[in-house]
């Protein structure tokens, strides 16, 4: 099971890189009418949140940059922005190099228990590492539908 949790986790990470592979600098930063974010904030959000469900519950060091919880956090958007956020190519090798680095922290320990199960406002309540990187890949996946919506309307 635990190969397969770490291919899906590669191959659901590859679809949001290329999701972004040709977008520009300014393409990130439209937002289109209708939206709240752009891409350059999905792609923080998904790095910081699978950041999080990772590492912090366990606890095991973090590698969030300075500032990116104040970017892409929950709640965060781009219009509130007092500092300036990532390039592209900064976020994409942040998230290039975060799944190897999860899978070399957690390969071993998917079924451990986390610390504090964390109730998700749903219902769900998240126990073991696997758990949270489970869920991490499910929101991912929103964001990457949500990028392909913004790239559409930003065109």
């Amino acid at each position: 099971m635990k190969e397969f949790l770490f291919s899906q986790l590669k191959v659901i990470r590859n679809n949001t890189l290329n999701a972004v592979k040709e977008v520009s600098e300014s393409q990130a930063d439209s937002i289109p009418e209708g939206f709240n974010n752009n891409i350059r904030w999905n792609l923080g959000h998904v790095y910081v949140v699978q950041e999080l469900f990772a590492f912090a519950f366990i606890p095991e060091p973090m590698q969030i940059p300075d500032k990116f919880t104040e970017l892409f956090g929950r709640d965060s958007k781009p219009s509130e922005w007092k500092v300036q956020p990532p390039t592209m190519l900064e976020l994409t090798r942040l998230l290039e190099d975060q799944t190897n680095r999860i899978q070399a922290t957690l390969e071993n320990r998917l079924a451990e228990n986390v610390a504090k199960p964390y109730n998700m406002p749903s219902g769900l309540t998240l126990k073991t590492i696997g758990e949270f990187l489970t869920f991490g890949m499910y929101h991912e996946g929103m964001h990457v539908q949500t990028i392909k919506m913004l790239k559409k309307f930003s065109a």
